[in-house]
């Protein structure tokens, strides 16, 4: 074969490839060249997860491009770096590659204000979330699109894939429950990218003053659905602490419940949300009745663990230093595993077994993450697994309705 043959040959399987494969917001605006930033200055709001395929992030890509002009970076939950613990704030820092002043809107200011702004020509939003509604990187992109209403600076969002799918679970939000673990009416498990959400939020009139904010979508290209995250070839970047494979993204909206109760989430362990017990617990029992549940989609492996203190992932963990017994939850189809009736269907099966040992010890933070009142009623009734699925089935159907309209993918 002739070496033009050859170059030809590599030419249109490389063609063949990139058309194939999964690209970002990102990817996509900067083979581009960033032609909306040129000549602007811009605010960042991101964090380590912001990378395009090549493992370039996007603070640098723009600050190496010609004609934009980097005047801010703001940090979310988790700072930066992704390398802050939950719940801790984030002090204003200078970024040492590129002299721009990171700035935190996490903690005691959680929206841009006008003086973080001053000179901003256009907003960027790329964060990677995960799915579920109680993750705040969606507040936070509310928050931004509300500041860009306010101060008539159009927002741009970079789109990424949802790696949960588009699968949509749990109940709606009730207003009354507003706060930064759910900001505005979708369920637990909204099935949805960043892009998407923000369409919903402008054309819902979410927040103050929608009307007044010049929103765009940067899309993603090549993504499907419904087909599993892995089939995109990304290489997993742990949005947060406690998020540190595919695995326990997907079943985390359901296993993030047990942060309201007196049952490890395995917090202070290396696997988090996806190994789950108490010192109570007998792990056998408890595998024998989640089976009979017939639950799709996962396996169920009986494990045991002391949780401890891991510096920037969980500090002083529900029992620190104790033994506990419980399961480690193996998803086998992540396309159609349901994590939020898993973790309703866990819930009652502790609630039988062991009564008056299990407990919903945080009751107010089990509303706030639920998103009503509902769960924890019907619990207190004694109500089944089966029962609190199907007071949400309503709801959800017109909620999934509702979003057909601005599904890009």
């Amino acid at each position: 074969m002739s070496w033009r043959r050859t170059g030809l040959v590599f030419f249109i399987t490389t063609l063949i490839f990139m058309s194939c494969s999964v690209n970002t917001g990102l990817d996509n605006a900067h083979r581009k060249g960033f032609p909306e930033f040129r000549d602007k200055n811009v605010a960042v709001v991101t964090n380590h997860t912001a990378l395009d395929r090549d493992g370039n992030h996007i603070v640098d890509l723009l600050f190496e491009t010609e004609g934009v002009t980097l005047k801010a970076i703001m940090a979310p939950e988790h700072g930066f770096r992704g390398d802050v613990e939950a719940g801790e704030h984030v002090d204003k820092e200078i970024d040492p590659k590129t002299g721009v002043p990171v700035l935190s809107i996490y903690g005691r200011t959680r929206k841009p204000t006008p003086d973080m702004l001053a000179d901003v020509d256009a907003i960027i939003f790329d964060i990677q979330d995960i799915g579920a509604r109680f993750y705040t990187y969606i507040s936070t992109m509310f928050n931004v699109m509300e500041a860009g209403a306010e101060n008539g600076i159009p927002v741009y969002i970079m789109d990424r894939p949802n790696p949960i799918g588009r699968l949509a679970e749990g109940p709606v939000m009730q207003n009354e429950f507003v706060s930064f673990v759910g900001m505005f009416a979708i369920p637990l498990r909204h099935g949805m990218t960043v892009g998407e959400l923000a369409l919903m939020i402008k054309d819902r009139s979410w927040i103050n003053e929608a009307a007044e904010l010049e929103l765009h979508i940067i899309e993603c290209s090549g993504w499907n659905p419904n087909k599993g995250y892995e089939k995109t070839r990304f290489e997993w970047i742990p949005p947060s602490p406690n998020i540190r494979n595919l695995n326990q993204a997907l079943v985390y909206p359901g296993t993030c419940l047990f942060e309201a109760c007196n049952f490890s989430e395995g917090r202070g362990t290396l696997h988090p949300f996806e190994w789950v017990g108490a010192p109570y617990v007998d792990s056998e029992v408890l595998i024998a009745e989640l089976h009979k549940r017939d639950i799709k989609g996962l396996e169920i492996l009986p494990v045991t663990f002391t949780p401890e203190n891991i510096p920037g992932a969980a500090m002083n963990p529900k029992y620190l230093g104790e033994l506990c017994h419980g399961i480690q939850i193996r998803v086998t189809d992540p396309v159609h595993f349901r994590s939020v009736e898993f973790g309703i269907h866990l819930i009652d099966v502790l609630n039988t077994l062991y009564p008056g040992q299990f407990l919903i010890s945080r009751p107010d933070w089990m509303n706030a993450l639920w998103g009503n009142r509902t769960v924890l009623d019907m619990l207190r009734e004694g109500r089944p697994a089966d029962e609190i699925i199907e007071a949400y089935r309503e709801e959800l159907d017109a909620f999934n309705q509702l979003r057909q309209e601005y599904l890009l993918y």
